[in-house]
């Protein structure tokens, strides 16, 4: 993936996040990181652009990283498991969704 395809799709990504989680959560963008304030504490997403990946920090699940898979279209765990989307979903009880431009 070349590094504008990486940034647009990050962008995009934070950005739906962003959106997404604000009516329920504080949700605030700024500088490519997104910090959720939430009951159980404080989530960051993150674009970490030196290795084309997202990373979550999470009180719940910890720290992981994801990377673009683009036959599905989805933000997956480098670990496996589920993807960023799910996890995040579960976590702050909140139904996401996005789609790759």
């Amino acid at each position: 993936m070349t590094d504008t395809r990486f940034e647009n799709l990050a962008d995009s990504l934070l950005e739906a996040l962003e959106e997404g989680i604000g009516d329920h959560a504080d949700a605030e963008l700024q500088g490519g990181v997104l910090t959720v304030e939430g009951a159980d504490g404080t989530w960051i997403v993150n674009k970490h652009a030196p290795t084309g990946q997202i990373w979550l920090s999470s009180p719940k699940s910890g720290a992981r990283h994801y990377a673009y898979e683009a036959g599905s279209g989805l933000w997956r765990d480098t670990r496996g498991g589920a993807d960023l989307l799910a996890t995040l979903s579960a976590e702050l009880g909140v139904a996401l969704e996005w789609r790759p431009a």
